[in-house]
């Protein structure tokens, strides 16, 4: 039997459903698969978990809390604020910071945040930093590099999961989108 939204188990409230693809800091978009009692440590806690699947990676499992669910998820975007999200990026200033340190912590923080608005401001600030550095004739840093990779993934998959299309295909349909719009 499916549990309802908002079910009140125990400490328990239950805020998704079996089949809900929420987004989980870091990890990504994942699917509820089950919600479930946990066997934890050989003794069952009577706590309710979410078992989820980031959709990347089917055969990983993910258990959450449900008692712990409201810091550690939350609804993927709607394809409606998807779509508003892409017609807003040109307006998301980039998040600009000149010191190395505070800027791979800065990349770290908008992971964490887990929103897409954040993810957006350091894909453009990366990518003005390697138009920079490429100008200068230097390399792209592997920080940089890495947290592009990251921001990108997260934000092409919930995207990708909002509006139906291939996380592959997101890039493309931003600029299609946004280049329709600005004319």
């Amino acid at each position: 039997m499916k549990p309802e939204v908002s079910v009140q188990q125990g400490d328990d409230f239950m805020k998704y459903e079996i089949g809900d693809f929420v987004s989980k800091p870091v990890t990504g978009v994942c699917r509820i698969e089950d919600i479930l009692y946990l066997d934890t440590q050989g003794k069952m806690d009577h706590k309710l978990y979410y078992l989820m699947r980031p959709v990347e990676d089917e055969k990983e499992k993910i258990y959450v809390s449900v008692a712990n669910s409201d810091s550690a998820l939350r609804p993927c975007l709607t394809e409606e604020n998807a779509w508003k999200l892409i017609e807003t990026i040109p307006d998301i200033p980039a998040a600009w910071t000149e010191n190395e340190k505070m800027r791979e912590q800065k990349y770290k923080e908008a992971v964490k945040a887990n929103d897409p608005a954040a993810l957006v401001a350091i894909i453009k600030m990366i990518y003005q930093r390697k138009q920079q550095r490429l100008a200068q004739g230097k390399k792209c840093t592997a920080t940089d590099m890495k947290y592009f990779r990251i921001a990108e993934k997260l934000l092409y998959e919930e995207l990708g999961t909002a509006i139906g299309k291939p996380k592959q295909e997101i890039a493309d349909t931003i600029v299609e989108h946004i280049g329709q719009n600005s004319v």
